[in-house]
């Protein structure tokens, strides 16, 4: 039983470590830009709508991974 519970464990840990380090690369590319514009970013509501899109096919492609073939 706790043999189950360590690869979850696991799991959530690097998924975390990935997406924290994800995250912060993302933020660094927008504050670069932002820079190099020399203005504050601006994400309208068809930037959110491409986001969500896209993380959704992120979220898809990973969940396809657990499937069995």
């Amino acid at each position: 039983m706790e043999e189950s519970n360590n690869w979850k464990t696991r799991v959530l840990i690097i998924g975390g470590v990935v997406g924290l380090i994800s995250g912060l690369g993302a933020a660094y590319l927008l504050i670069r830009r932002s820079e190099e514009a020399q203005r504050q970013p601006q994400l309208t509501t068809s930037d959110g709508v491409k986001i969500g899109m896209g993380m959704a096919g992120i979220f898809k492609l990973i969940s396809d991974l657990a499937s069995p073939k």
